[in-house]
């Protein structure tokens, strides 16, 4: 299980992206907006870190001669913002209209594994009874609710290559209603 990304909800997506060139050097990799059905939004920014991460996730582990050895992936920064009376919105204006982190996402071999596995060791409850599926790009993730040990939001990801998928993030924010 490797760390893949770690989402802030925020009040202001540029400055927190600013934020994070500037202190971090990341990079901005994608930007796109959500529209809910109630007609309110959610704009999403995806940032690229400064390393290497070879697009390709099978290249993070690999088996030699000498073992198995894991490989350095950064993870990426997805960071939204949101109208008033969003999903996005709403839960930034809970938190004093500053936001923070809403959940950190863990590449996983297989995502209804690892949520069978938790929902039976009693880790975790989550927002949806299967795994949110996307076929471009190939994806299937699950979110967590806020875990009673932690109070963390936990994502369970499996993708092959990067970025999000657009209707997936939508589903996986319209699960936490």
């Amino acid at each position: 299980m490797r760390l893949d990304h770690i989402a802030y909800r925020v009040a202001d997506r540029h400055r927190s992206a600013g934020f994070f060139t500037e202190a971090f050097g990341y990079k901005v990799g994608t930007e796109f907006q959500i529209e809910f059905d109630d007609k309110s939004k959610a704009d999403c920014l995806a940032l690229v870190p400064p390393e290497n991460r070879p697009s390709d996730t099978s290249l993070w582990s690999m088996k030699t001669a000498l073992g198995f050895n894991e490989y350095h992936a950064p993870a990426e920064i997805f960071i939204s913002d949101g109208s008033e009376g969003s999903i996005v919105g709403d839960w930034v204006a809970e938190r004093g209209n500053v936001g923070g982190i809403h959940h950190m996402a863990y590449q996983v071999d297989d995502v209804e594994a690892v949520m069978n596995e938790w929902q039976d060791k009693g880790y975790a409850e989550f927002y949806t009874e299967e795994p949110i599926i996307c076929k471009d790009p190939n994806l299937t993730q699950v979110f967590t609710k806020p875990s009673k040990l932690t109070g963390v939001i936990y994502e369970f990801i499996n993708r092959e290559g990067a970025g999000f998928c657009k209707d997936s993030v939508k589903k996986l924010m319209e699960s936490t209603k």
